[in-house]
């Protein structure tokens, strides 16, 4: 039982990525562009840790629910648009 469970999760996982690979295709507006805000997080030797903000860059996504050809979905990229780097 648990098995059939897992593989017809797995085949309507899959099903709904090439349905949207398709779709994504037949637009013709594919890519969108997000502002992305960069800040560097620098630890110090106290212990505490210095930000040091970069200007802001639009980053290229994908209009569709899933990422595709190396690109983010806009969608994610939307509400995750800011960018921290650890050092």
């Amino acid at each position: 039982m648990k098995l059939r469970v897992l593989i017809v999760s797995a085949a309507s996982l899959l099903l709904l990525y090439l349905g949207d690979s398709i779709a994504l295709r037949l637009r013709h507006d594919q890519l969108g562009s997000v502002t992305v805000e960069r800040y560097d997080a620098i630890p110090e030797k106290n212990g505490k840790t210095e930000f040091q903000f970069e200007q802001p860059i639009a980053q290229n996504c994908v209009r569709s629910l899933f990422p595709h050809r190396g690109y983010p979905a806009c969608w994610y990229l939307k509400r995750h648009n800011e960018q921290r780097i650890d050092y």
